[in-house]
């Protein structure tokens, strides 16, 4: 409590606010850098997977661009073909032992 009422009675040193405030501007660009890969690749993957360019995923760049992805990719038409229902069988039960020969 002693420390905070001497903070407060004295101030804060205005180089010390400066010193945070080019310390706090020098980090923004990497914190926005590192929240856009984050967002990125993953719809990278998405649209790659889609049947989509993957470039597209480059639209989260803009404001508001991962909303219109987001309804891009629910309501358009993806361009991979669906595996036949017949691809895959359910496993016989009981396992049946192997042919003799």
């Amino acid at each position: 409590m002693n420390l905070l009422a001497l903070f407060v009675q004295n101030g804060p040193d205005q180089a010390a606010i400066q010193h945070m405030a080019m310390t706090i501007l020098a980090l923004i660009p990497l914190i926005i850098l590192i929240g856009l890969v984050i967002v990125i690749v993953p719809f990278w993957f998405i649209c790659k997977k889609a049947g989509f360019s993957p470039w597209l995923s480059l639209i989260n760049i803009i404001p508001l661009g991962t909303l219109f992805l987001y309804y891009y990719l629910a309501f358009a038409d993806w361009k991979v073909v669906p595996a036949p229902q017949e691809a895959y069988l359910p496993p016989v039960f009981p396992p049946q032992p192997p042919p003799q020969s």
